[in-house]
């Protein structure tokens, strides 16, 4: 197998009987990348993460890691460290001690353990704390205890199983920070768990997002929120308005769109005339106080101040939208006539619908 990628699944499937919990999944994870599998509750993806791990063993297909087929392999034997949701950390144990717990079972001497030990601990800020126990420390803290266990194993895979969801929606942000700074300063190859969309853009060099135990796309997570390629992926990345426009003509790369009476032009993605699904990001949308007869009419049915945004629902020509609006000098109450148009970015086709 390659020797540049870190992960490769070749056509793995994993059934519970009659249950497929993924299905004929291939892809490849870069050395040194970090790449999240993101999708809903039931897609598939922390089976996927378990099957990495060698705590779940595959139907059929293949795993490899570093190269090495290790698809019969148990965890033990494979080259990669877990950090749970849970933290999992022993509660009787110091700080020092549970993150020394890997290292204790090589053949490294004392010294050499609490040496690698304090060297995690100042890798991930608490220098200091060995001494404490679990119960001492915050939930980000007890959260960066669990990444020191298992950065001193060095393994060739760090995985991560929805880390951040026993943390507040504050310290959620400077925690998967840290991990993301972490994770490029020491050039980690990692696998991200998550089903929250904004986490996983902010962390991610790649993203696998899965559906019922697919792969529904993959790419960067611009490509992703630019360029969804599907239904699924343009309304889970980011929220979308998905509404139906008209292809009247294609010219070069661009297709002129009729959207609602108002003609734009957007890249038409192989797409050919005819009725097309778009996606329109709630950022995208504009709102204007007066009606005019070049825009689209609309009125605002709810209305939701939330300090550095506003949050409208409408009721348009194409159905009713979410508009997310960051001009904050003018609120509408509900039951404003006012009309719209669209920015030049946050729209675009789909190819399937």
């Amino acid at each position: 197998m390659n020797n540049k990628f870190a992960v490769e699944f070749n056509n793995v499937t994993k059934a519970y009987g009659d249950v497929r919990a993924v299905l004929e999944l291939s892809f490849t994870i870069e050395r040194g990348k970090l790449v999240t599998l993101l999708g809903p509750s039931g897609c598939g993806k922390t089976t996927t993460l378990r099957l990495i791990a060698g705590l779940e063993m595959v139907t059929d297909g293949n795993v490899y890691i570093g190269g090495k087929d290790v698809t019969t392999l148990p965890a033990t034997d494979r080259d990669v460290s877990m950090v749970f949701q849970s933290y999992a950390l022993f509660p009787h144990m110091t700080v020092l001690q549970n993150v020394s717990y890997g290292l204790t079972m090589s053949k490294m001497s004392k010294a050499e353990v609490s040496e690698k030990a304090h060297e995690g601990l100042n890798l991930v800020g608490l220098t200091g704390y060995g001494g404490s126990l679990p119960s001492e420390l915050s939930g980000g803290q007890q959260q960066r205890v669990a990444v020191a266990r298992a950065l001193v194993l060095e393994p060739e895979v760090l995985l991560f199983d929805e880390p951040l969801s026993n943390l507040d929606a504050k310290l959620r942000r400077r925690v998967r920070e840290e991990i993301r700074e972490l994770q490029q300063k020491l050039g980690l190859t990692t696998v991200y768990v998550t089903h929250d969309q904004e986490e996983a853009l902010a962390v991610s060099d790649r993203i696998i997002v899965m559906n019922e135990a697919v792969i529904a796309q993959e790419g960067t997570p611009h490509q992703l929120y630019e360029e969804p390629a599907n239904l699924f992926v343009s309304d889970f990345i980011g929220d979308a308005n998905l509404v139906k426009a008209e292809i009247i003509n294609i010219e070069g790369d661009e297709a002129e769109v009729d959207l609602g009476g108002i003609k734009l032009k957007l890249p038409h993605r192989g797409i050919h005339s005819g009725e097309v699904d778009v996606a329109i990001r709630p950022q995208a949308i504009m709102l204007n106080p007066a009606v005019n007869k070049d825009e689209i009419s609309a009125t605002i049915l709810k209305t939701s101040y939330l300090g550095d945004h506003i949050e409208y629902t409408l009721e348009s020509a194409l159905g009713e939208l979410f508009v997310i609006d960051n001009q904050m000098e003018k609120q509408y109450d509900s039951g404003t006539e006012v009309s719209l148009t669209f920015r030049a970015r946050g729209l675009s086709l789909i190819p399937e619908s």
